[in-house]
C-alpha cells in the first residue's frame, strides 16, 4: 500500500500557487511555504539561471519525499519580451503631443528617438496603432509606419527609461511563443520533471500546437492568457491546452481596466466548459510584499475568484521577493477556506457546472455526485492513470471530498492544482474488487473516512488503460 502522509490535508478546495524567488527559496521556507498551504511551486524563468531552478527543484522534491504528498511544479516560461532599447542618459522625458521615432538603429536614443529592435511590430503596426510603454504609463500613437521606423505621437507623456517594455493592444504579432531561450529553459524544465510548463505570449492556437509538439504527454501545458488575440480564440486555445492561466497584469495592460474582471469570469467559464483547471493571477495580495496584511481589497480580490469558480489563486512577487511569504500564504489560505464555508457559494456552485458531456465519463461523474451527495459520502475516490477522470470529476464541483488516486507519481503531481482533489499515490489494481478495497482503505488511512462510512469510487474497466471512465461503485469503510 502507499504511503499516506498524516497532517497535511488542506481545509479548501481552491489551490495555492506560490512563486518562488529570494525570500523563498531556502529549504526551510519551501517546508515552511508547502506545510502552511502552498500546493504547487512555480518557477519563473523571467528570473534566475538554470542551475538556481535546479537546485530548488530538488529542495522541493525532498520536501515531497519527506511528507509523502505530491508536490505541483510550474516551470513559467518568459516568452517573447518587446523592448525599447537604451538611451544616452539612462532615459528621457516624453512630452504630450511631441513627436518620437521608433526604430532599428542600434545607437543610443535620446528625446527624439529611441530603438525598437522589432521589424514585427514595424510590419503590424500602422498610423493610429497605439503603443503602449513601460506597463501602459506612457502611451504613443503611430502617425506614419516603414519598414524602418515609426513616427509616434504622445498621448501619454513621462519617463521612459532603458528596456522598457511595449505592448501593442489589438494586433496580433506575426512572432511565436517560444523564443530560444523559452526552447532551452523547456527543455530543461521537462529533464527536471516539471509538471506545468506555463506558456506565455499566447496569441492564436498554433503557439499551444508548436509547444505540444515539443511537450508531448511529459508535461501539462498551461496556456497563459494574456494578449488579447487569445481571446478571440479562446475555444481552440483551450482544446489544445490542459490548464489556462487569466494573467490579468498583461490583459490589464492591453485593455480597458473595467474589461478585466469580466474577461477573468468568461475565462473561468470557458474553462469549465472545456474541463481544463484554471488558475487566476496578479496582484491578488500585493501590499504584503511589504507589509504584513492585506488590504481589504485583496482579501475581496481573492474571494472573488473563488465565487467565480477558479481552480487555483496564484501569489507572485508576494512569496518570491516579499518580506511576509509565509504570512502571504498563510493569509490567502485563511481566506479561500473562509469563503468556500459560505452557503451563497455552494449554491452558486450548481450554476455553474456545465452539462455533462455525451460520454460514459462524464455520465459517470455527473453520477458519482449525486450519489455522494444523496448517501452523504465521506469521499469520491477517482481512479486514473492519465489525470483525465479526476479532472472530469472535480468539473463536476461535489460538495464532497475528492481523492484523486494514481498508480503514476507525474500524475498525481499534476493533480495538485485540480480543485477539490486530494490526490495520493496508489498501487495499480487489476479488477474492480481491488480498486474499490484499496480506495476504502486509503480514504481511512488519509483522514477522510472512517469505519463504516460510505464511500463512492469511480474507475475505468479493464484497468491499465488510460481513458474510459465506465464504472461506480458505492462501498463501507472497513
Amino acid at each position: 500500500m502507499a504511503r499516506v502522509a498524516e497532517g497535511i490535508r488542506r481545509r479548501r478546495r481552491v489551490k495555492i500557487v506560490a512563486t518562488i524567488g529570494p525570500a523563498s527559496s531556502s529549504p526551510e521556507k519551501l517546508e515552511e511555504l508547502f506545510r502552511t498551504g502552498a500546493d504547487v511551486f512555480r518557477l519563473n524563468f523571467s528570473h534566475g539561471a538554470q542551475d538556481d531552478h535546479a537546485a530548488v527543484v530538488d529542495r522541493i522534491r525532498r520536501i515531497e519525499k519527506k511528507t509523502g504528498r505530491p508536490i505541483g511544479i510550474l516551470a513559467d516560461l518568459q516568452g517573447p519580451k518587446l523592448r525599447v532599447g537604451r538611451f544616452a542618459g539612462g532615459g528621457v522625458v516624453l512630452q504630450w503631443g511631441r513627436s518620437f521615432r521608433l526604430d532599428l538603429q542600434e545607437r543610443p536614443g535620446d528625446s527624439q528617438r529611441a530603438q525598437l529592435p522589432h521589424p514585427e511590430i514595424m510590419a503590424a503596426a500602422g498610423p493610429g496603432s497605439l503603443l503602449l510603454l513601460d506597463d501602459g504609463r506612457i502611451r504613443l500613437e503611430v502617425t506614419r509606419q516603414t519598414p524602418e521606423f515609426l513616427d509616434t505621437r504622445v498621448i501619454v507623456g513621462g519617463r521612459l527609461t532603458d528596456h522598457k517594455g511595449v505592448n501593442l493592444p489589438g494586433l496580433t504579432l506575426p512572432i511565436p511563443a517560444l523564443t530560444k531561450k523559452d526552447r532551452s529553459d523547456l527543455a530543461f524544465a521537462l529533464e527536471h520533471g516539471c509538471d506545468y510548463i506555463g506558456l506565455s505570449f499566447v496569441q492564436r492556437p498554433d503557439d499551444v500546437a508548436e509547444a505540444r509538439e515539443l511537450v508531448g504527454d511529459r508535461a501539462f501545458i498551461l496556456s497563459k492568457i494574456e494578449k488579447p488575440g487569445a481571446l478571440a480564440c479562446i475555444d481552440d486555445v483551450l482544446r489544445l491546452s490542459d490548464a489556462i492561466m487569466v494573467a490579468r497584469g498583461d490583459l490589464g495592460v492591453e485593455m480597458p481596466a473595467e474589461e478585466v474582471p469580466l474577461l477573468q469570469k468568461r475565462l473561468i467559464r470557458a474553462a469549465h466548459r472545456f474541463g481544463r483547471p484554471v488558475v487566476v493571477a496578479t496582484q491578488m495580495m500585493e501590499s504584503m510584499i511589504e507589509n504584513p496584511a492585506p488590504t481589504r481589497a485583496e482579501a475581496s480580490d481573492v474571494s472573488t475568484a473563488v465565487f467565480d469558480g477558479a481552480d487555483a489563486v496564484m501569489l507572485s512577487a508576494e512569496s518570491a521577493a516579499g518580506k511576509y511569504p509565509v504570512e502571504t500564504v498563510r493569509m490567502m489560505d485563511r481566506i479561500v477556506a473562509r469563503i468556500e464555508e459560505d452557503s451563497d457559494l455552494k449554491a452558486a456552485r450548481t450554476g455553474m457546472r456545465p452539462k455533462p458531456e455525451k460520454s460514459s465519463a462524464d455520465a459517470i461523474c455527473a453520477a458519482a455526485r449525486q450519489v455522494a451527495e444523496t448517501i452523504e459520502a465521506k469521499a469520491i475516490a477517482a481512479f486514473s492513470l492519465s489525470g483525465r477522470t479526476v479532472i472530469r470529476m472535480s468539473r463536476e464541483r461535489p460538495d464532497t471530498p475528492i481523492l484523486g488516486l494514481t498508480p503514476s507519481l507525474q500524475t498525481a503531481r499534476r493533480m495538485a492544482l485540480v480543485w477539490g482533489v486530494h490526490a495520493l499515490t496508489s498501487e495499480a489494481t487489476h479488477t474492480m474488487t481491488e480498486t474499490v478495497s484499496q480506495a476504502a482503505a486509503l480514504a481511512r488511512q488519509s483522514g477522510f473516512a472512517r469505519r463504516r462510512d460510505e464511500i463512492v469510487v469511480i474507475a475505468g474497466v479493464p484497468f491499465g488503460r488510460s481513458g474510459g471512465t465506465n464504472s461506480l461503485r458505492v462501498t463501507q469503510v472497513t
